[in-house]
């Protein structure tokens, strides 16, 4: 943790501020030590170097044991590409300059994806997980000066109000146990006139098979369903046979990614979280509405990819009170 994620924090139960009490500090990153609330009493343990206001990973333990064993699959910098930098302006509509400067709120950071992209764009960034997801960001991006990372939970973020001049969180809210109250539940701590960009899975038919397998995979031993979904590597040739192929994506979606571990990661991030709605892009909008924004913008990768997912910006209107 470095000293400047202080000046963002608050007590998640009563709001006020927090004091730091240092264990251990290296190069100017607190390794180990105790933040407290003076009025409330509470204290929150600095663990390997993140502030840690939760004490368990709740029901995302599957994303701690994904992110931590698929953890450099998806950073632009491990993989040599740019796929995730393209895939954010996507999804976000922001181009490089647009965020440079500003301080960001990645709500939902897992192993740092999009932050570490953000960062490299010259926002300084505070990432936030509930899983231990975290530990991966702090390994591919944690050692950067603009970033910052802290374990929480979306409901009950640790920040002072109205703190970050934008937020985003792509592919994360549906897979809390609320996603209108997780989209919320983010918007208090950003400025007036600051834009929340979110990327959701969309409502439609593509999904009706995958939900039927989903019953079964959910309860699978973490362990084995990250076995078994591993043959997303081999069965992607089968599955781009004509006719055949196309049957088989239907009754049984697997990520057709080129890269071969990228999509056994995207097929075990399918089938294993415990939460995974779906959302229209009316139903998007609405909550933007409701919660005070203007100059709202749905995204479309492509036209297949806005079957799948709902991608949207808006701008808080100043001097209004999210409901």
């Amino acid at each position: 943790m470095k000293h400047r994620l202080l000046s963002f924090l608050a007590c998640p139960d009563c709001r006020l501020d927090l004091e730091l009490s240092v264990g251990r500090e290296e190069k100017g990153e607190i390794e180990d030590g105790t933040l407290s609330c003076r009025c409330c009493g509470a204290r929150f343990p600095i663990v390997r170097g993140i502030p840690r206001f939760v004490d368990m990973d709740a029901y995302v333990d599957t994303f701690s044991f994904e992110w931590n064993r698929f953890h450099d699959v998806q950073i632009d910098r491990s993989e040599a590409t740019g796929e995730s930098e393209k895939t954010c302006a996507a999804q976000t509509g922001w181009a490089p300059g647009d965020l440079r400067g500003k301080l960001v709120l990645d709500a939902g950071v897992g192993a740092g994806r999009y932050a570490e992209v953000v960062s490299r764009w010259g926002a300084e960034v505070v990432g936030v997980d509930l899983s231990f997801a975290v530990d991966a960001a702090r390994g591919n991006i944690g050692a950067r000066d603009n970033v910052h990372l802290v374990q929480a939970d979306l409901f009950r973020l640790p920040f002072r109000d109205a703190s970050f001049d934008a937020a985003y969180s792509l592919g994360v809210l549906h897979h809390t146990p609320d996603t209108r109250r997780a989209f919320g539940a983010v918007v208090p701590f950003l400025r007036h006139g600051g834009e929340l960009a979110v990327f959701i899975y969309a409502l439609g038919h593509y999904h009706v098979f995958s939900d039927v397998w989903r019953k079964v995979t959910t309860r699978m031993p973490v362990r084995l369903l990250y076995g078994l979904t591993a043959l997303a590597i081999p069965f992607y040739y089968v599955y781009r046979i004509p006719v055949v192929g196309l049957g088989l994506r239907l009754l049984f979606p697997m990520s057709q990614h080129p890269r071969a571990r990228w999509r056994w990661l995207d097929t075990f991030d399918w089938y294993s979280p415990k939460y995974q709605h779906k959302h229209t892009w009316p139903e998007v909008h609405r909550w933007f509405v409701e919660q005070g924004f203007e100059d709202i913008r749905l995204f479309q990768q492509s036209p297949e990819f806005s079957l799948l997912h709902v991608c949207m910006r808006g701008r808080k209107r100043p001097g209004r009170e999210s409901a």
